[in-house]
């Protein structure tokens, strides 16, 4: 049977379509399963985590603690009157993905590791985190990263189990 040319091409178009959506900057995303963990689901979150960023370019909760399989909501506000974002990722991702943003300011992009936030408004993340180690997060507005704008997220070895964190509140 003779493919149509069109089974060909709509796969094709699609498939860039999806890399259009994802900021156009493939690797600077690419936080990948291994890397940082991946996108959480609502009805597993263990824990929720407020941020607030601020026009001193610093969050206001940097450091964060999490263990191994814990699922994690991240509410990141914008009390600033700039436009912020949190982006979880390696310390390699974000200053690629920092380049980037400075090369294209305005790029649109999202992705599950990130939340774009207007002033005034709140975001919201939500990450499993499946490897023990430093998971950066960062600021990638052009600008806000060299300024300072960036956290970690210290993830302890041993699985999180929902018992083990409820009772850590």
């Amino acid at each position: 049977m003779k493919s149509h040319p069109l089974f060909i091409a709509v796969p094709a178009l699609l498939l860039s379509l999806t890399a259009l959506a994802s900021g156009g900057h493939g690797a600077s995303h690419g936080a990948g399963p291994e890397a940082i963990g991946k996108p959480g689901v609502a009805a597993r979150v263990t824990r929720t985590v407020n941020i607030d960023m601020r026009d001193d370019m610093r969050f206001h909760a940097s450091l964060i603690h999490a263990r191994r399989g814990e699922t994690i909501r991240f509410i990141v506000k914008n009390s600033g009157k700039v436009r912020h974002e949190m982006v979880l990722g390696t310390e390699k991702e974000l200053k690629a993905h920092d380049e980037s943003m400075k090369k294209s300011p305005e790029m649109a992009h999202a992705a599950p590791n990130m939340a774009t936030v207007a002033p005034g408004k709140t975001g919201e993340i939500i990450w499993h985190f499946t490897t023990a180690g430093k998971v950066g997060f960062a600021c990638l507005q052009p600008g806000h990263y060299d300024a300072g704008m960036k956290g970690l997220v210290q993830v302890s070895g041993g699985n999180a189990t929902h018992k083990e964190i409820h009772h850590a509140h």
